[in-house]
Order: structure tokens, then sequence, then C-alpha cells
């Protein structure tokens, strides 16, 4: 029998205000997390007295009703997942006051999105940006970030990868987690993520930007960890991730590309390219040193993406003229 409801809506609210007290009393939530809690189960009772459901008769079935709404309603599978937590976690609080006798929400999951496409360069603007030479720089300015490009380009190094590369291996590079050049064997070390250590080819370009980098990189003294350390800033100390960011920004800019360049995209810029030429999927999850080939698999719908524009551009059944 369903409860008349305006005795419905303050009983619903009452039972809520109970929850939120005691997630700010025992949880110790911050207000913004106590407020977003809020929001989540206005949303439930507004779609439960839509129904003439009370809180504590909500089936599963209904809990999956309203997901499907939602979506249908545009609202974005990150969107719902967040919304469900929330229930979930009322629900959980219900069944420990006794109120409840199973959590409908606990096997309702969101919608799946779809992964968004990783933001690479054209060929065409990756070298554009590899070949510039700011002039007006510092020549030891130009010559670090020139070298910095050429990793992240052509050997697809994360940022924090590049942040931590030394000039050689040594014991306190293996001891500290970090990785190194090797010239003589056009190779560089890399602690990946998880402690993984791999190997990387240097390419023609990136070897003669280092090579270059390194000649003119001890005008400054690295200072403590720093003295080791491939690329340093002014003061002597090893180049944070945000600083590489804001370097490749700057670079970006001047070399006239219409868009800003971080350090990901172009990692994403060598994984595209090395599967465009080559076709070998397993060959760039070694190079990106994923764990898993499915995290190197997104590269194969950028790479369709990139044949189906050129379709839509040359093929004359593409498009109507």
């Amino acid at each position: 029998m369903q409860a008349e409801p305006s005795t419905l809506d303050t009983t619903q609210a009452a039972l809520t205000e109970r929850y939120l007290e005691h997630a700010r009393v025992q949880k110790r939530l911050a207000p913004r997390t106590l407020a977003l809690y809020s929001e989540d189960l206005h949303k439930l009772m507004t779609v439960a007295a839509q129904s003439g459901i009370a809180l504590t008769a909500v089936q599963n079935h209904h809990v999956r009703r309203w997901v499907a709404q939602m979506h249908a309603g545009g609202r974005s599978g990150r969107g719902i997942a967040l919304i469900l937590s929330g229930w979930r976690g009322f629900y959980t609080w219900l069944g420990r006051e006794g109120l409840v006798s199973a959590n409908p929400v606990q096997d309702v999951r969101a919608p799946r999105q779809a992964r968004p496409l990783p933001k690479a360069l054209g060929v065409d603007e990756a070298v554009q940006l590899a070949d510039h030479v700011a002039e007006d720089d510092d020549p030891w300015l130009e010559a670090r970030d020139a070298a910095m490009v050429e990793l992240l380009y052509g050997s697809g190094l994360r940022v924090g990868e590049l942040v931590g590369l030394d000039v050689a291996a040594s014991d306190a590079a293996q001891r500290g987690g970090r990785g190194w050049i090797d010239l003589p064997s056009a190779e560089v070390q890399v602690q990946g993520k998880g402690s993984k250590r791999r190997g990387v080819p240097l390419g023609t370009q990136a070897l003669a930007a280092l090579q270059r980098w390194l000649a003119l990189r001890d005008q400054v003294a690295g200072q403590g960890d720093a003295a080791m350390a491939l690329f340093i800033g002014r003061r002597g100390t090893r180049l944070t991730p945000q600083s590489i960011w804001q370097r490749l920004k700057r670079r970006s800019l001047l070399a006239g590309l219409a868009t800003p360049v971080h350090p990901h995209m172009l990692r994403h810029s060598f994984a595209s390219h090395v599967l465009q030429s080559s076709s070998d999927l397993r060959a760039v999850q070694e190079l990106l040193g994923h764990a898993h080939i499915g995290t190197t698999q997104v590269y194969t719908r950028l790479d369709f993406q990139h044949l189906a524009k050129a379709y839509d551009a040359a093929h004359p059944r593409a498009r109507r003229r």
C-alpha cells in the first residue's frame, strides 16, 4: 500500500536527514561531499515520489528503470555512477538500521561510457614542433627544450618518466627508481608505472638533440639529487612535470601550432604514428609500457579516425558534391 504523498515526503526527508547527519558525524565528510550526497538523495526522493514508492520500499528493478531514464535524458555514465554510489551508501546505512532487508542498488552499474579518444597531433604538426628552433631563447634553454620534445615524441615517454631520467646509469638511479639514457646503445632506460623498467630506442633526431643538450648542460651545476638529472632548470634543480608542461605549451605556440601541446599529447602522437606506419599493436604496447593490450587498443580507434578523415577528403564517393 502506497503512503499519502505528503506523509511520504515528510518521512523520506526525515530519513535522508538522519543519514546525512550520520555521514557528517561518523564519517566526518567535508561540507562539499555532504552537499553532493544531499543532491544525490534529493534526486532519489524525487524519482521515488514520482513512482509513489517509499525509499524503504525501493526494489532493484526500480533503480534500474531510473538509471535507464537518467541515461536516456543525457546524463553521462560517470555522472550516473556517482549518483549510484551515493544511493548505495544510503541503502547500506538503512540496512544497518534494520529498515531494509537488501540493498536495491548493490548490483546496479552505470552504463559504460565510450572511452574518449586520446588527443594526438598530425604527423606534420608533430614534425613542425620537433623542428622548431626558438632562436630568441637562451641557447641553453633551447637545447634543453628541444631534447625534451624529441624524447617525448620520439620515444613516447610519460612526463613523469622524463623528469626521472639521469644522464647515465648508476647504483643511485637503480635504488631511487630512476631511468637513464644510454647513448652508445641508442636507448633510454625508463622506470615506468608499477616500478616496471623498459628500454625504448632513441631515434637519430633524439640522439642528436641529446648530444647538443649534454654539451651545454654542465654550464649549470646540478644540486643534490639533480647532480645526475638529465633535465635541470637554471637553478640546478631537477625539472618538475609542471615546468615541462609550461615550457612545452610555450614552445608549441611559438612553433605556430593552433592547439597548445601538453606532454601526454606527444606520447599519444608517438603511439598513433608508429601504429599508422607499422600496424604492430604489440610493439606499440611494449614501447609505451602498457601492462594490458586493451590500454593500447585505443590507438587503433585513433588510427581508424585518421583513415576515415583521409577517405572523406580524397575519395570521390565519400561525400556528396
